[in-house]
């Protein structure tokens, strides 16, 4: 008994032996963390996390880019659907069959757009003759001013340019062909993305909060009260920037059919619908239908009425830009006019024509979800969504022992 004890004196003596060292070693690491200043500390934290976020956001915005051809008719759906969806249901509050209300929504936007998009072609069509003849007889007039004003060009120099602009034609023939190839593949696939955005769309007004309740279920149940409430706050923003969009083309097509037919130019209501229908895409449209406005003026009534006309379409533009866009549009959809002109300059870099055309709408609702979801107004009321009831969603698998709802 006295060995045993003496042999665990022995051990307890030499672990007391052994301890500091072992306590120093794991205070060293203690010691050296605390020497680093708590700002240091918290910027590191900070970099992290954010290098973090940026890197997700890249591959969010990578897959975008890539799945850009059915991303872009799905958001296109939506932004139709906002508008669709608050017709369909003004009819089905006024007793129409839901069948009914979505089938009337549809083809009245196919009509309006369909029609304008008619109005506006058969007269220019029907005008085109006209249009090549005076296009004839302008180049004439340029021609003879060519000759006979300051510049003192002679017959020679510009048959010379003529046949040298023929010749780089003729020899960037393979180029065209290139084009026209690829032209035929964006046609093609323009026309699958327009299906899919009528298919998206209708699915929308069938069951669009059947969707939203399906997507809300994916999320953890504590979350979901907050993601419902933030998600109708983006929708009711969303409305919002559609009508605001409706309203800033109508004002742009008003402003300038109206200087057409004050300065005598011809076509000038289909060159208003062609403005009204160019305004929703950004940038290309607005500079075709005015270079187009224009063209009409300078063959028609030459160059003076067509700079002037110039001049409306510029003033025209540079009032949506920078009033109409920033100020109404940023009252509508929460955004400040500094913000508004940011989006639309950050996604025409990021993605051109398609970034300028939802930066304010993607800007605008994830900043009111945002708000919506720090101000907790959600809190009132956390019970999760309803259950969708439509029988397309019977066709949804589900995980085993996994209830929607819990």
């Amino acid at each position: 008994m006295t060995d045993s004890t003496g042999r665990k004196r022995g051990r307890l003596s030499r672990g007391a032996a052994e301890s500091p060292p072992a306590a120093q070693a794991e205070s060293a690491p203690r010691e050296a963390a605390d020497s680093i200043p708590f700002g240091v500390r918290l910027a590191a934290g900070w970099s992290w996390r954010l290098l973090l976020i940026g890197g997700v956001l890249a591959v969010v915005v990578f897959l975008i880019i890539q799945l850009r051809l059915i991303v872009i008719p799905i958001l296109v759906a939506v932004l139709v659907g906002a508008l669709l969806v608050p017709f369909s249901g003004l009819l089905q509050k006024h007793r129409w069959p839901k069948w009914l209300a979505v089938t009337t929504a549809m083809l009245s936007a196919l009509i309006v757009v369909g029609g304008l998009l008619t109005l506006g072609i058969t007269q220019i069509v029907r005008g085109s003759d006209e249009l090549a003849a005076q296009s004839l007889v302008a180049w004439d007039d340029f021609r003879e001013w060519l000759l006979e004003g300051p510049f003192h060009i002679t017959e020679s120099q510009l048959n010379e340019w003529v046949d040298q602009i023929i010749q780089s034609v003729q020899q960037d023939s393979g180029l065209l062909v290139s084009g026209a190839l690829s032209l035929s593949s964006t046609l093609g696939h323009f026309l699958a993305g327009l299906l899919l955005a009528l298919f998206a769309t209708l699915f929308i007004l069938i069951d669009g909060r059947g969707i939203w309740n399906w997507i809300v279920g994916i999320f953890p149940r504590r979350a979901r009260a907050a993601i419902d409430g933030a998600g109708n706050a983006g929708w009711a923003t969303l409305q919002n920037f559609v009508k605001v969009q409706i309203l800033v083309a109508t004002i742009d097509a008003i402003g300038i059919g109206l200087g057409a037919f004050f300065l005598g130019v011809p076509l000038a209501v289909p060159i208003a619908i062609l403005v009204f229908l160019g305004s929703f895409i950004p940038i290309v449209g607005a500079v075709a239908t005015g270079a187009l406005a224009v063209f009409v003026a300078l063959v028609y009534n030459g160059p003076v009425i067509a700079l002037i006309m110039l001049g409306i379409v510029l003033l025209v533009q540079q009032v949506e830009g920078h009033v109409l866009q920033p100020l109404i549009m940023g009252t509508a959809v929460k955004v400040h006019p500094l913000g508004v002109v940011v989006a639309v300059a950050t996604g025409s870099l990021l993605a051109g024509i398609p970034g300028a055309l939802f930066a304010v709408p993607v800007a605008a609702v994830v900043n009111v979800m945002i708000l919506s979801v720090s101000s907790g107004a959600w809190k009132n009321d956390d019970a999760p969504p309803p259950q969708p009831r439509s029988a397309l969603w019977r066709t949804v698998p589900q995980r085993p022992g996994y209830k929607r709802g819990e």
